[in-house]
């Protein structure tokens, strides 16, 4: 059982992490061994974010400070860590997807349950996660958009230098 003031610290500490995030997440890690969850801890931060363990309902709490209404505890039944991250949703969903398949290879289950865009105010669906998770990359997306731009061109390239052939 927590004190009044493990519990004021417990709050305020979500609060700090809730002001430095873009979004979080929240996870059921109940039958991961440590050693994985570590290797969350790590991911999150070298990308500049946290994995915490608050109580749902303190975290509750350090949500509807901030002006989010939000409330974990009755979203989500089982246990949950917070991934907070200062970076957009689409940046750490990738990485984090693969780590939970690399999890899962070990029998092991990291869920993510779900969380909250902090910009927008929008609730994040596990499912919608998983569809972020699956986008290619800024990168590879840039690629594929120039891709198609020159595609066009090429094909009146080949056009002409076949009609060159034929006269000749």
């Amino acid at each position: 059982m927590l004190t009044k003031e493990e519990k004021k610290q417990a709050v305020a500490l979500g609060e700090e992490i809730i002001g430095k995030s873009k979004n979080i997440l929240f996870a059921d890690f109940t039958s991961v061994p440590t050693a994985e969850v570590r290797k969350l801890r790590i991911l999150m931060r070298e990308t500049g974010g946290t994995f915490t363990v608050i109580k749902k309902r303190l975290l509750r709490i350090a949500l509807k400070n901030k002006g989010i209404d939000f409330d974990p505890s009755a979203q989500f039944k089982q246990q949950a860590g917070m991934i907070a991250s200062p970076l957009e949703i689409f940046e750490v969903a990738g990485k984090i997807n693969a780590l939970v398949k690399e999890i899962a290879k070990a029998k092991k289950e990291l869920k993510i349950l779900g969380g909250v865009d902090l910009v927008t105010k929008n609730e994040i669906t596990a499912a919608e996660f998983v569809a972020i998770a699956k986008l290619p990359s800024r990168e590879t997306l840039l690629t594929q958009i120039a891709f198609m731009l020159t595609m066009p061109v090429k094909k009146v390239m080949v056009a002409l230098n076949e009609r060159a052939k034929q006269t000749n």
